[in-house]
């Protein structure tokens, strides 16, 4: 088992940029040499990566890679701070899909287009190419990617006389529908009718959000000019702000404690990753399906994607052991598929997401039959990236604090012409 990792939290990390996290580099080449290390910084937990990066140093003896797990929340920070402050300690990092394009106008990353566009375009999934370009240059390689699925309780929908989600795209429920069978099951036993997983963030509703008309939120040649006040985004929030007034989904709950809910029996209904398989196996839930991602009533099908990239600091040491590790997590089939065999999340090139695929359906018996084609026909028809925008950090932010804001109960129309004044005077400053 590997031992070079280390947990990295933002308290230590700026005492640290000296020289104490810096991995040693650029072992003299030939026989007998020391090895060379390079760093990889994730804010995935260790043993996630750990048989990919087993598989390479097997397959690259001349390469150690030592990994630093920093927790989500700390991320961004930890990223500002070394890779904006020239560490060359880290090598080789996790870049956010929506993050890319702010990424690279601080040149925060190394330009891959010469090695590695059309290998990423020719061998892994189009939406993950897609996100890891920006400005007509590839700046990253997918590692992962995600989906939504909508879960369903079966013994709450069986109490409520509620009929199976169809899992045919085409037949998707509506959110409209959701809302009102989500009532039908609180009053036939069920706690909570609807969940999303991600229930205040970006990511989670921005299909919501696109399915309704009302667009990325992010507009401009520059990605930079803010629309996040229109009528869709206007319709889409005041049906969410009356989930939560109608009591069909909870306040005052964390994010992370959603998909507890739904595995704990507490839910009908909730739009999760099919990291949700874990949690429900773990928690024992006995009888559930897995359905499409919903639609907005008359509005066009959309559902979250994208996930962890991979990049290399321009201020490396060691940029061709760089390129070589994150070559062989993205584009070999030994390491995408080695990367996504422990968390459950979407390998992106093509041979391995097949594999992937090919075992979705016996991931939990009977519950996840059908998995597999609905996963395809999902990332190939109705997937939507975040924006690459280079205000994409400011744009979570405000937007997080926003659907916050209208799920404790404030006027939508007012918070989110609030929220595009903010945004919009923060972008003005990346002009």
């Amino acid at each position: 088992m590997r031992k070079n990792y280390r947990y990295i939290a933002v308290a230590i990390a700026a005492a640290s940029i000296a020289g104490s996290l810096t991995a040693c580099s650029g072992g003299a080449e030939g026989e007998g040499a020391a090895p060379t290390t390079i760093t990889l910084l994730m804010a995935d937990p260790p043993e996630n990566l750990e048989p990919a990066l087993e598989a390479f140093e097997a397959a690259n003896s001349g390469i150690i890679v030592e990994y630093e797990y920093v927790p989500f929340d700390q991320y961004n920070n930890l990223i500002e701070q070394r890779v904006g402050g020239g560490d060359a300690g880290v090598d080789v990092y996790a870049v956010d899909s929506g993050a890319v394009g702010s990424l690279a106008t601080k040149e925060y990353l190394v330009d891959l287009t010469d090695d590695f566009a059309d290998d990423v375009e020719s061998g892994s999934l189009p939406a993950t190419s897609d996100a890891n370009t920006f400005d007509g240059k590839l700046w990253s390689v997918p590692l992962w990617t995600s989906l939504q699925y909508l879960y369903y309780n079966k013994d709450l929908l069986d109490a409520a006389g509620i009929a199976y989600p169809s899992e045919s795209l085409d037949e998707a429920l509506t959110y409209q529908e959701l809302a009102e069978n989500g009532e039908a099951a609180q009053a036939a036993g069920a706690t909570w009718g609807f969940l999303f997983d991600q229930i205040n963030r970006y990511y989670q509703l921005q299909p919501l959000i696109e399915s309704a008309g009302g667009g990325s939120g992010v507009t401009g040649a520059d990605l930079l000019t803010a629309d996040i006040n229109n009528e869709g985004w206007v319709d889409a929030m005041s049906w969410y702000s009356a989930l939560f007034a109608d009591e069909v989904a909870p306040r005052g709950i964390a994010t992370e404690q959603m998909a507890e809910l739904f595995a704990g029996g507490q839910a009908a209904y909730i739009v999760a990753g099919p990291w949700l398989v874990t949690t429900n196996k773990k928690a024992g839930l006995a009888r559930y399906g897995v359905a499409p991602n919903p639609v907005w009533e008359g509005g066009a099908p959309a559902m979250a994607t994208g996930s962890w990239n991979l990049g290399i600091n321009p201020a490396t040491d060691d940029l061709d052991a760089s390129k070589e590790l994150i070559r062989f997590l993205s584009q070999s089939e030994e390491g995408n598929t080695a990367a996504a065999s422990v968390n459950g999340t979407a390998p992106t090139f093509n041979a391995s997401f097949d594999l992937f695929i090919e075992g979705l359906d016996t991931l939990d018996g009977e519950n996840t039959a059908g998995m597999g084609v609905l996963t395809s026909d999902q990332l190939n028809n109705i997937a939507v990236n975040r924006p690459n925008s280079p205000g994409f950090t400011q744009m979570t932010d405000v937007t997080g604090r926003a659907f916050e804001d209208i799920r404790n109960g404030q006027d939508v129309q007012t918070t989110l012409d609030d929220a595009q004044d903010e945004l919009q005077s923060l972008w003005d400053r990346l002009k």
